[in-house]
């Protein structure tokens, strides 16, 4: 039996208590982010998401500050006795409601999660049951071994199950629509930030919540307005102005650096996942391997590094060296980085079994990201180069996502950035590449290869750490082998901010979360007036 056990979040609280110094009290902060917000914390998946789960919402785990590992949070203690894991939870901690949190809201958040099916369901489809043990004490049951299952609990935010078993809206059965209708608009959380009003499309506005559990920095924002969707030209400007806080992470590197000279500060979160240049395996040319190759080889890598380059010390991401991140379980080496070779393109063409000139290339870029455009542009000359006749599409979001749910509608070319939503390998790999999860933004490549799922599957299965290493290390190379993904770059967000904040989490890399958006936790910043 393991068992691991932190009564006292000694990194969490020194990082609240760290920010209680002489600064003016409270104040608005004003962010942005290009994607549309999802609050329903059942459906959540990308980094605005993130951004609001982490602050409205609480789970059992947090990832350790300034290093790796997990340490306790809604709960105090947890063991693990081999497929079944046992957590005991707090006994200080209130919804925002007043209601007290009790294992049966654990149960329940993960049963809502399992009925639905969306967002980040997957994380829990090997969950057998869960069951409250006791009014503090709750047990999951796994019908596999699950190697990141602990981790997968940053995914799990707890809702508070009397006020939306108060609030269930029409739909088949008992449980009619699990309370999605509310929880679209409304928050159920522990968190340290309520929702005073939520527009998926426009806005979402957060309060501080004084009853929270943990104590609040004074100087922690009072109100903090989340905005979507703001065009780059409009962010700048309102930080030039003193209008803005922080930046998006999707400034183009140009935008950028014009406001650090202007004076704005620069903060940068450590990237658990990649730019990603996805192609459609079951479309004609991309259907044949060897084609894909052809593609990957021919793509210009270095040129691809220098136009997200900021200034000399600062980058929005650095080279690859294969399928996975440099730095996670199963990378290649840092200096075996990926470059390209059009010698090897136009060998690998060869052997495809379709005529370049035959086919156009649809290539796609998300209209919110600009920088997705000079990427296309990379792409069409690359491929230009091999014979193949390349278009260049701009897609908003919300299309793109809805057409990526069918293999025929889904571009040639799509290109995205994901990340390792708990920080472990298998929540990178497995939600793109696994069979069973094709459909998804995450997927477009629609990639059905027995090895590859062989090898998903031995990395979330295997207790073993170097077993785990060892199927990730093949896995890395089985997918370079069938190129299912062009491997961009590794990626590491940078924001533009106002003098007026402080963020340690983005800005001291001893404070630093290691989980994508958590740097985003409000309760840990300073907002001066």
């Amino acid at each position: 039996m393991q068992r691991h056990k932190n009564l006292v979040l000694g990194s969490v609280a020194a990082a609240v208590m760290a920010v209680t110094h002489t600064v003016s009290a409270g104040g608005v902060l004003r962010l942005d982010e290009v994607a549309v917000g999802e609050l329903d914390p059942g459906k959540a998946s990308d980094y605005a998401d993130s951004i609001l789960m982490f602050n409205v919402y609480d789970t059992l785990v947090l990832p350790e500050q300034g290093g790796p590992g997990l340490v306790p949070h809604l709960a105090k203690s947890w063991e693990a006795d081999g497929n079944s894991y046992t957590f005991s939870l707090r006994d200080d901690v209130q919804f925002q409601s007043g209601n007290p949190l009790t294992a049966d809201d654990v149960v329940f958040s993960l049963e809502r999660m399992q009925n639905l099916g969306q967002g980040l369901s997957y994380l829990f489809a090997g969950v057998e049951s869960a069951e409250a043990v006791d009014g503090s004490t709750v047990r999951f049951n796994l019908s596999t071994p699950y190697a990141p299952f602990v981790a997968s609990l940053l995914r799990l935010p707890i809702v508070d199950k009397a006020l939306v078993m108060e609030n269930l809206g029409e739909g088949e059965g008992e449980m009619g629509d699990w309370g999605q209708a509310f929880l679209s608009q409304n928050a159920a959380g522990t968190g340290a930030y309520t929702v005073s009003s939520h527009n998926p499309q426009e806005e979402t506005v957060m309060a501080k919540h004084d009853g929270y559990f943990l104590d609040i920095a004074d100087a922690a924002p009072d109100t903090v307005r989340l905005r979507y969707g703001l065009e780059p030209a409009t962010v700048r400007t309102l930080i030039a102005q003193g209008e803005h806080d922080i930046s998006s992470q999707w400034l183009p590197p140009e935008v950028l650096k014009a406001l650090a000279g202007d004076g704005a500060q620069l903060l940068t979160e450590g990237g658990t996942g990649a730019f990603y240049v996805k192609m459609n395996t079951t479309k004609p040319p991309l259907d044949d391997a060897n084609c894909r190759l052809a593609l990957s080889h021919a793509f210009d890598y270095g040129a691809a590094v220098k136009m997200i380059a900021v200034t000399d010390d600062i980058s929005q991401g650095s080279a690859a060296s294969g399928a996975v991140p440099v730095g996670m379980l199963g990378a290649n080496p840092a200096d075996s980085i990926l470059s390209q070779d059009m010698d090897a393109a136009k060998a690998a063409l060869e052997q495809c079994q379709y005529n370049p000139a035959d086919h156009e290339l649809e290539l796609s870029w998300i209209a919110e990201v600009p920088i997705e455009e000079r990427f296309a542009l990379l792409m069409q000359a690359n491929f230009t180069a091999l014979g193949f006749n390349a278009s260049i599409k701009k897609l908003p979001w919300a299309l793109f996502a809805e057409q990526v749910s069918k293999p025929e509608n889904t571009p040639h070319i799509s290109q995205l950035f994901v990340n390792a939503v708990t920080g472990d390998p298998d929540t990178l790999l497995y939600g793109m590449y696994h069979s069973g999860s094709a459909g998804t933004w995450q997927s477009p490549e629609y990639l059905n290869d027995g090895e590859v799922d062989t090898l998903l599957d031995q990395g979330r299965t295997a207790t073993d750490p170097a077993a785990r290493a060892d199927a990730y290390s093949a896995l890395n190379t089985r997918l370079m082998a069938i190129a299912p993904t062009i491997y961009g770059y590794d990626r590491q967000s940078v924001f533009a901010a106002s003098t007026r904040v402080k963020v340690p989490a983005l800005s001291d890399p001893a404070q630093a979360f290691g989980l994508d958006g958590m740097g985003f936790s409000f309760r840990l910043m300073e907002v001066t007036e």
